[in-house]
């Protein structure tokens, strides 16, 4: 017996409903980023040059084929004697700011691509993941001069801002030596509310991230911030076994463990976007002062 028009109706109603619930789940699944192909990420690693000038050069390039156009990228002096750094603004809906930081130097030891090109390089990819999308923050990428000096280049930039500047950074998030292991996170030097965003979207994605403090290992361009009282968090890959790498002859390319590299490189572009939607920004109204 063929059902009557009430009963087609019902039907017709609940094979909606079940396709709108099986098409949900996919929806909400969708990436609040947009990601590089594995081949980029790989061609950008492995861009290095031996020179801190020339990845400094290099650095500037590929943000400006990521979409830093003109007054969105820049260079920002720390001595006359050392490159500058290189920072490129993606504004946002509000003033408030997260900034991504990488050192872009290296020791005279080896060819540096874990120390720190593999931070470095990923700076104009996270620029492509965050732009695909209106967001509420301005993120300001920084690849930073003479980290390996004694974070020159980081606390000459976090000094020549004013009050009201370091004010608006809400979050600094700072990429150094990745791809020895899946990520790792310096948690003891870590904002409380940072870090548990971290796990809570690696939970999420299902992407590996663990704990490992290196307080006896030395410093990074995170601390500059931190002196300000400014929220910061580290991201790295080294463990106990890799530490003694860092700053020899056996920094090189082959070091790298790629699948876990772009690994850290999704799980980055992840929380960036996650920090977004939760840091709570101010009334929506882009200033002509924001930090740079």
């Amino acid at each position: 017996m063929l059902p009557g028009r009430s009963w087609r109706h019902a039907i017709v109603a609940l094979a909606f409903a079940m396709s709108i619930v099986g098409i949900l789940p996919s929806l909400l699944a969708q990436s609040a980023v947009r990601l590089e192909p594995r081949a980029v990420i790989e061609k950008r690693l492995k861009s290095f040059a031996g020179d801190n000038d020339t990845r400094e050069e290099i650095v500037h390039h590929l943000l400006a084929q990521s979409g830093c156009g003109k007054g969105s990228l820049f260079e920002k002096p720390a001595q006359v004697e050392l490159p500058p750094n290189v920072v490129c603004m993606v504004l946002g809906e509000t003033p408030e700011i997260i900034l991504v930081g990488a050192h872009t130097d290296k020791v005279e030891a080896g060819e540096g691509v874990v120390d720190n090109w593999s931070g470095a390089s990923l700076l104009p990819s996270l620029v492509f993941s965050l732009n695909g999308h209106k967001r509420r923050h301005t993120f300001v990428f920084v690849g930073f001069t003479a980290e390996e000096k004694g974070m020159i280049g980081s606390a000459s930039y976090v000094a020549h801002l004013s009050p009201a500047q370091r004010a608006q950074i809400k979050a600094m998030v700072n990429m150094d030596s990745l791809g020895l292991a899946p990520t790792k996170v310096w948690a003891s030097h870590a904002d409380k509310t940072l870090l548990d965003a971290l796990f809570t979207i690696a939970a999420q994605t299902g992407l590996p991230v663990s704990i490992l403090n290196v307080d006896g290992l030395g410093s990074t361009d995170s601390e500059s911030f931190a002196r300000y009282h400014i929220p910061r968090i580290t991201l790295h890959s080294v463990t106990l076994q890799t530490m003694k790498l860092l700053h020899s002859s056996d920094d090189t390319l082959a070091a790298i463990k790629f699948d876990d590299y772009y690994d850290s490189y999704r799980l980055i572009a992840e929380y960036l976007a996650y920090l977004d939607g939760i840091l709570t920004p101010a009334a929506p109204t882009v200033s002509s002062k924001t930090a740079n």
